[in-house]
């Protein structure tokens, strides 16, 4: 149930992507302007997470994602009734202050029921529903949109979490294990989650990630816009594209248990940017649509291989309260994808978005080294 909830949020986090140019056609504005409604959703899902994360520590984990999955149904329709962009973005806003609590707290849970030396493979398997995700909201949102309007993606997404919280909630009266919860008071799971960042490696992890969101996301955000300018095709065609991106995290999803003993986590990571790195550079010179999907598949190979990673040395920084620490790990990812985002919406309104993919293609590889380098560092002390 948990990778169906990781689907629908991966789903929701990316649906906006290819109705950028929809949406600034119907609301009068810019494609930098239209993509507020994906700021928006990154703001809500990061800056949230310092209350569900506690919250799911104290109420149970498995059953607060069953919460904000069924909450999540009502913000999508508000999205689909949104009558101004202003209104969409506020709802999008409270979308993802709902939905955010989804894949940390589920990642949590994976963190306390698997031991330490399965949990990466687990992990990337879990994240083949985040994919999946991706490519089904990303192809067919911009195909809906083009046959029959913005809204009908959002009906679409209440009726998907309308279904999931009925799963989670038939799973949760079966299997009472799945509903476990703390019994400190609530008061110390917040005093210990803001414990966590006086713990040099804690801080080091949360710069990480925060980086690594403004620089991929930031990017990537914009990749069916660029397909949909550069290249002249469909919106159903340009958010095809990110299918690619799904399925490169599929790849690595596949190749992940072999991978790791052979490179290691330093290893990955530091693939993981070079990877990335190439898949942006290609995109921003690929001559042609058919060009741009090979790098689309670099990217997410690239990513699942940083990232997973890092969420996997994200669930051992506070084994006692994992709730919180994946809140402050997906805070600080969030929070770095809409401030790339912002600013990338900038660039992209000015100059294009080819310097966009140049400067992800430069920071993201440097990012993997230095990161790499405290890795090294922290494993020496």
């Amino acid at each position: 149930m948990l990778s169906l909830a990781a689907f629908a949020s991966a789903a929701a986090s990316r649906a906006a992507d290819p109705l950028l140019p929809l949406l600034a056609g119907t609301f009068g504005t810019t494609a930098g302007g239209a993509s507020a409604v994906i700021t928006a959703f990154a703001i809500g899902y990061g800056l949230l997470q310092v209350i569900t994360g506690p919250i799911g520590d104290r109420i149970g984990k498995y059953r607060m994602v069953f919460w904000v999955t069924a909450i999540s149904a009502a913000g999508n329709l508000a999205c689909a009734f949104a009558p101004s962009l202003p209104l969409l973005v506020g709802a999008r806003f409270l979308t993802g202050a709902t939905v955010g609590a989804i894949v940390p707290l589920s990642i949590a849970w994976i963190g306390d029921s698997v031991a330490q030396e399965k949990r990466q493979p687990v992990l990337a398997r879990f994240l083949v529903g985040h994919m999946c995700g991706i490519a089904l909201a990303a192809a067919a949102s911009g195909w809906l949109a083009e046959h029959y309007g913005w809204p009908v993606v959002f009906f679409v997404l209440a009726g998907l979490y309308v279904l999931i919280a009925a799963l989670l909630w038939a799973e949760l009266r079966s299997h009472p294990a799945a509903a476990q919860a703390a019994r400190e008071p609530l008061s110390a799971a917040f005093h210990r989650m803001a414990g966590l960042t006086r713990r040099p490696w804690v801080r080091v992890m949360l710069v990480t990630v925060f980086f690594e969101g403004a620089l991929l996301y930031g990017a990537l955000s914009f990749a069916a816009y660029h397909a949909y300018t550069r290249f002249g095709v469909g919106l159903g065609a340009s958010g095809s594209l990110l299918v690619a991106f799904a399925a490169g995290g599929l790849i690595f999803s596949g190749v992940a248990v072999r991978l790791l003993p052979r490179i290691g986590q330093s290893g990955l990571v530091l693939a993981g940017g070079i990877f990335m790195s190439a898949g942006f550079l290609g995109l921003a010179f690929a001559p042609g649509f058919a060009f741009a999907v090979p790098c689309v598949v670099f990217l997410g190979v690239g990513l699942y291989m940083m990232h997973n990673t890092l969420q996997m040395l994200a669930t051992q920084m506070a084994p006692a309260a994992r709730g919180g620490a994946m809140a402050l790990f997906a805070t600080c990812l969030f929070t770095g994808q809409s401030a790339g985002v912002w600013l990338a919406s900038h660039a992209v309104d000015t100059v294009g978005t080819l310097p966009v993919f140049v400067v992800a293609a430069a920071g993201l590889p440097l990012l993997a080294l230095e990161f790499r380098r405290r890795l090294a560092l922290r494993h020496v002390a």
